[in-house]
């Protein structure tokens, strides 16, 4: 017997293992709680509609309707719908530092030039001009017309050095939140480094998701787990100016271990936690459950994939093909040994997902149970 399976069927909290009294009397909390949602259940005049069980694969699965999601994430088109397009331009405002070089007249080129809180600069042989919102272009244009009333053919460049008027604000789970400042052509992942990036403390926790506010009528739900553990830059999308960062906090991500297990209820998502880890999490298998009987819903939308996890074979012969790693509001559910169908079990556990469809309600449940 491995470690894995010692510490997986063990204990106080193992199958045939002697329950302490605070245990029974949990146990008998969690029975009352589940009784209650399945008679609440079984009064409505509408079922859910017959499902069928997956094979035992974590890639093949069924759908069933779920309760439908608040959010969804941003596709690569919708997100390259409210992408700034590569015409898109910086324009000066106050704070910036730009270089200003006339070819052939060093006497007229300066450098690290402040834009004034009114958007004025100095040039030589110019005097004050008015910069404020607009371009580099436009900026080279405007001291090239005042110096061709002296000088033949003048040639004028700007450069940027310092960026100040495109800001954004990055919050929730990062090393410095707070406004950061970006070029004209800014993207989330340069906005989430300029933030300092991940703190070292929660990098273990899941990070699945973040925001983009934008203006009083768009939020963009980027899939942060995919830009970043996969790489998929078409969700790197670029940031405009005084958009809101937000990155929710690790307790936001949980899943729900029901069932046949010690402790039923929500525990807090971990950076690859898996369908073996979080049943330990609640305290392993009761002397009720049956490893063969392990299913994990995943909300997708308005439906759901279950899929079937023998975890005996998992334990006992070391198949961790099935162990996969589990996503936010992912619940497993563990069958009893004489659970005959599934399909009954599921109609019956459908409609108290409701129950579950808020962290808020999740997290009160949590406190309960424990």
């Amino acid at each position: 017997m491995n470690i894995e399976r010692s510490i997986f069927f063990s204990g106080s909290h193992c199958i045939g293992g002697k329950a302490a009294p605070g245990n029974i009397l949990r146990a008998i909390g969690i029975v009352l709680y589940l009784c209650t949602l399945f008679v609440l259940s079984s009064c409505g005049s509408i079922s859910p509609a017959p499902t069928r069980v997956a094979p035992s694969s974590p890639d093949k699965d069924f759908h069933v309707d779920m309760p439908k999601k608040v959010q969804e994430y941003a596709s690569p088109e919708k997100i390259d719908a409210v992408t700034p397009h590569e015409n898109y331009k910086y324009t000066i405002g106050p704070g910036d530092v730009v270089n200003i070089q006339v070819w052939h007249r060093p006497e007229l080129s300066q450098e690290n030039t402040v834009v004034s809180p009114d958007g004025f600069i100095s040039v030589p042989r110019v005097g004050s001009l008015n910069v404020l919102n607009n371009t580099q272009d436009e900026v080279e244009k405007m001291i090239i017309k005042k110096l061709e009333v002296l000088y033949i053919k003048p040639e004028v460049t700007i450069r940027i050095q310092e960026f100040h008027n495109n800001k954004a604000f990055v919050l929730g789970r990062v090393s410095k939140p707070g406004v950061i400042n970006f070029p004209g052509k800014g993207t989330l992942l340069e906005a989430l480094a300029l933030a300092g990036g991940i703190p070292d403390n929660v990098k273990e926790t899941s990070l699945t998701k973040c925001s983009i506010i934008r203006g009083s009528d768009t939020v963009i739900w980027v899939n942060l787990q995919d830009l970043l553990n996969n790489g998929n830059m078409a969700l790197n999308a670029r940031i405009m100016n005084n958009d809101i960062i937000y990155i929710p906090e690790a307790a936001d991500e949980m899943v729900y271990v029901m069932g046949e297990v010690m402790s039923p209820g929500a525990i807090q998502l971990k950076s690859g936690m898996s369908v073996v880890k979080a049943i330990m999490l609640a305290g392993g298998l009761n002397k009720y459950a049956n490893p063969k009987n392990v299913f994990v819903i995943r909300q997708q939308n308005i439906k759901g994939d279950v899929i079937q996890v023998n975890v005996k074979n998992l334990v006992e012969h070391g198949d961790f093909s099935q162990n996969f790693a589990l996503m936010s509001n992912d619940i497993v559910f563990v069958g009893s040994s004489g659970m005959a169908k599934f399909n009954y079990t599921l109609e019956k556990l459908l409609p108290s997902l409701q129950v579950f469809s808020t962290a808020t309600t999740a997290t009160l449940l949590y406190k309960t149970i424990k």
